[in-house]
């Protein structure tokens, strides 16, 4: 696997599942960023309890508290993260916290679908806005041309759920908030690829495949290991021709 180049990575939802196999690789690299900010809800709590054994192992991993449904937890998030960096900027930003919920057209209703646009559309573009000068930062800083994961980008994790022209052959699970936010998740990433290009920010989405976390289960065709693996080789080789897209796992176009 290509090395990331990357001397300053955040991940949001890293206490579990992807997330927490994303940061686990990144410490194993040999070329480990300098810092891994793993950022989580509740890092105290039962559920950061493997986060937390890993920040006792590695000196460039810091757990942040951030909890993406409230713009006060992210505000802090921020300033946490660019106390630490000392006047450098965050080169990547993975936005994988997220929610699913399995509810059918006939009864959803409209808290599902509030509950999960806060935290799967509204969570990520405020995450974004509030490292967006820490991300500037970087990329004004770096030496590289052209656009990168080494440079500065924002990879927002979204789903081929969220893509209209697989609809008919994923509809076995309906899923509808889950589906709808994950769209407007990619329409999102495709606005901001569009207004952070001239900043010299790359914005990607991925499709991390159908993985087994505790969101898919055990039928799922993927382990973290091997999605977590595929996803940071993908953004390895990213580059100007990838801004704006939706790329899975193995690096292969999503449709729309």
């Amino acid at each position: 696997m290509a090395g990331l180049g990357a001397r300053s990575v955040l991940v949001t939802g890293a206490n579990r599942g992807i997330g927490l196999e994303l940061v686990r690789q990144l410490l194993s690299k040999p070329d480990s960023p300098q810092w891994i900010f793993a950022c989580s809800r509740e890092p105290e709590g039962e559920r950061g309890q493997a986060l937390g054994n890993l920040v006792s192992k590695y000196p460039n991993l810091v757990m942040v508290k951030l909890d993406t449904t409230s713009s006060a937890s992210i505000k802090a998030a921020a300033a946490c993260v660019e106390n630490h960096l000392k006047g450098s900027g965050l080169n990547l930003l993975i936005n994988n916290a997220g929610i699913y919920k399995a509810v059918t057209l006939d009864l959803v209703d409209e808290e599902d679908m509030i509950n999960t646009y806060k935290t799967n559309v509204i969570g990520p573009l405020l995450v974004n806005q509030a490292f967006l000068p820490l991300l500037k930062r970087a990329a004004q800083g770096s030496s590289k041309k052209g656009l990168s994961c080494s440079r500065a980008a924002i990879i927002n994790i979204s789903s081929i759920f969220g893509s209209m022209e697989w609809v008919p052959l994923t509809y076995n699970k309906p899923a509808i908030p889950y589906r709808c936010s994950k769209a407007a998740l990619n329409m999102l990433t495709r606005c901001q690829s569009v207004d952070y290009q001239a900043e010299g920010i790359l914005s990607t989405i991925i499709h991390p495949g159908w993985v087994k976390t505790d969101m898919a289960g055990e039928e799922a065709d993927l382990t973290v290991t091997e999605s977590a693996q595929g996803i940071l080789d993908v953004l390895s080789k990213l580059s100007d021709e990838h801004n704006g897209a939706f790329l899975d796992w193995t690096g292969s176009k999503v449709s729309w």
